[in-house]
Parts: C-alpha cells; sequence; structure tokens
C-alpha cells in the first residue's frame, strides 16, 4: 500500500521511494486542444480514466495547490482497468492520460508524450509493506522485510 496511513496494530516498512502522477497526452492531441492550465480545465478534456479492477471505482484524479488537494473528476470515450493501456492510448492520440510519473518519462524524453500540469503533481508515500504488530515474526519474513526496505 501506499504510505499515506497506518491502521492501528500495524507496522509499515517501506519499500519503495516517494512518486508522483503525470497528466500527458501526445502531441496530435494538442493540436487540436488547448493544454489545461489547471486543474478544473480537465472537465474540458478527453480524458482516459483508469477502473480500479478490486472496486470498479473509477480513478479520481488528485493535484495539489499551495498544499491544498484538489480532486478532480474526469471525463472521457476510455476507460481502462490496467494503466499500461492508459499509456497506450495516451500514446496514441486518445486523450489525456494520468499514470505514474516513472512510466511516462521515457516517452517524455523521446517527445512521444508531452506532460502538462507538472506543477500540480504532489509527491505521494512510495509503496509500503504493512503486518501486524501483534505477533513475533519469523527469521525468513524479517529477512524478506529487510530485503525490501527502501533506503534512500
Amino acid at each position: 500500500r501506499m504510505g499515506e496511513q497506518l491502521a492501528k496494530d500495524m507496522i509499515s516498512a517501506r519499500i519503495g521511494p516517494d512518486f508522483r502522477f503525470a497528466v500527458v497526452g501526445e502531441e496530435s492531441y494538442f493540436a487540436e486542444h488547448p493544454a489545461p492550465e489547471k486543474p478544473q480545465d480537465l472537465v474540458q478534456h478527453n480524458c482516459i480514466n483508469y477502473r480500479f479492477p478490486t472496486s470498479g471505482a473509477l480513478y479520481v484524479w488528485e493535484f495539489e495547490e499551495n498544499g491544498r488537494e484538489i480532486k478532480i473528476r474526469v471525463d472521457g470515450q476510455l476507460v481502462f482497468n490496467n494503466i499500461f493501456h492508459v499509456v497506450d492510448a495516451a500514446l496514441a492520440g486518445r486523450g489525456l492520460g494520468y499514470v505514474p510519473e516513472e512510466m511516462a518519462l521515457p516517452h517524455i524524453a523521446k517527445g512521444r508524450l508531452a506532460r502538462v500540469l507538472e506543477g500540480w503533481s504532489p509527491y505521494w508515500d512510495g509503496y509500503h509493506l504493512y503486518y501486524p504488530s501483534r505477533r513475533q515474526s519469523s527469521p525468513a519474513f524479517v529477512a524478506l522485510v529487510d530485503a525490501l526496505r527502501h533506503r534512500d
């Protein structure tokens, strides 16, 4: 899980670095649509939605301005339950995608995708491994946690 909240009686071990999301689109999309200047402008765009496979809920795009969280429900013609398909659709010029920055950076570097709203994208606590604090951990589990632990 992401490291935002820790449930009672649980231990958290960081297993990944902080990360953020990127709003990206292909140049042909921007040739027909002006780039959004603020998150609220996204309601005028064809956005590629991500649906959580477990709950079926659509992911609400999250931004930040001066420490204040902004959540935007976007609309579009495409919905996927696989983030790789969101990237592929953005690369095909089908709309704007909201994807983990690490997935977008190679395409941005090659000029295949353009990033917008970068200044609005907050960093999120990286992934954490959560486990109960009320039991004795086996040596194998302790070794696993130590091997997975993210070190800056």
